[in-house]
């Protein structure tokens, strides 16, 4: 059998275009939204104490859309071109999503308006190919179900919806948003390469692995920009613009292993792999999703809107405990890492027990570094009595 050569080198060559671009673009477009007047003003509910320029999501854009033109002019990623209209649905969703987040960065959009363009970005996806297609049912001896075109709309809508709202509402501390965005990208980017070489280095399965390549580029350039102190936040055009990224590479993966042969025979016979693209997309969105339906249980018991602001996401306890704002980010980085990684080392590596003992070892230091303040702050109590 012929050794199989993965693209690795033109993946990390897209990925570095799309973070010099956006590096770069932060400067202009930090100017721009100063003198355009998308600026957060501090309010009751935020961390940020400074008036802080909106629309790095802006220079995120255009750092994506500059890797996609990158690609295009590589001799091995130019096949996802060739053989799929993904990309150009990618880029499309893309334009369309970060505008109706630049203007509700300037003009605050009601919440309608904004779901109404996270629908219709959701549809360009759609209409260029990127929609579940099959989900793997594990009783009864465990079978594939493939999807009809309503159920595979309905599904894709639902999970474009889903962490477009997750990104949003989990940016709110400096960094948080472009760092789990890092995170998430490199671990779906992970799993997606794994994917390529599962079905022989096929190009139609190169796209899950260059979104997520041009994402995680795109928040490596606007990261030294936004951790505290952060010189400019990418406000809903970057959080929804991360999240939309999100869906269509997991969304783009989920058909490829039911149909595809892999090198070592059917993928369909792998229960590992059919569970993969789930496990995986649950692992990476695990923290922002929780916080998201955090908000909405809280808020609705409350009578309130499930988009009603307040000052009780996860990031937010981290610091009524006593975290800094840099050591709150960082341990919300670890709690991701820990889950996505291991999710996807769960998939690739043949020997589960090494993979969980590993990831839990992972989550027992991440939950002793979360508590070290309330600890400190138990034993101060006690030692004062």
């Amino acid at each position: 059998m012929p050794t199989l050569v993965l693209p690795i080198k033109e993946y990390l060559l897209a990925g570095l275009t799309s973070a010099v671009i956006t590096f770069l673009l932060v400067g202009p477009v930090r100017v721009l939204a100063l003198k355009l007047g998308a600026v957060a003003w501090p309010r009751g509910r935020d961390v940020h104490t400074t008036p802080t320029p909106r629309w790095g999501g802006l220079a995120m854009l255009g750092g994506v859309l500059g890797g996609i033109g990158m690609a295009y002019q590589l001799p091995a990623l130019r096949l996802a071109f060739d053989y799929s209209t993904e990309m150009l649905g990618v880029g499309a969703a893309a334009i369309l999503l970060s505008i109706v987040g630049a203007l509700d960065d300037r003009y605050e959009l009601d919440a309608l308006t904004k779901f109404a363009g996270q629908i219709t970005a959701a549809g360009v996806l759609i209409i260029a190919g990127i929609q579940w297609s099959a989900i793997y049912v594990p009783w009864g001896g465990g079978s594939v179900l493939s999807l009809g075109p309503e159920q595979g709309i309905l599904l894709t809508v639902l999970l474009v919806v889903a962490l477009v709202n997750a990104m949003n509402f989990v940016d709110g501390l400096d960094g948080l948003a472009a760092g789990i965005g890092m995170i998430t990208a490199g671990a779906t980017g992970l799993f997606a390469l794994g994917l390529v070489f599962r079905v022989g280095n096929d190009p139609s399965a190169y796209t899950p692995a260059l979104i997520a390549a041009l994402l995680a580029g795109a928040c490596i350039g606007f990261l030294p920009h936004n951790f505290n102190p952060a010189q400019i936040f990418m406000g809903d055009s970057g959080s929804m613009l991360i999240g939309l990224l999100l869906a269509a590479s997991a969304t783009s993966e989920s058909g490829k292993l039911f149909f595809n042969s892999s090198p070592s025979g059917n993928a369909g016979t792998d229960t590992l792999a059919l569970f993969a693209p789930l496990i995986v997309l649950a692992a990476v969105v695990f923290i922002p999703v929780l916080d998201l339906l955090m908000a909405v249980v809280r808020r609705t018991r409350k009578g309130l809107s499930p988009f009603s602001p307040d000052k009780m996401h996860l990031h937010h306890r981290l610091l009524e405990i006593g975290h800094s704002q840099r050591r709150a980010v960082l341990l919300i980085y670890l709690w991701a890492g820990v889950l996505a990684f291991g999710a996807v080392a769960l998939s690739l590596i043949d020997d589960p027990t090494i993979v969980l003992v590993a990831v839990g070892i992972g989550l027992v230091l991440a939950v002793l570094a979360s508590a070290v303040p309330w600890m400190r702050h138990r034993d101060a109590e006690r030692k004062g009595t």
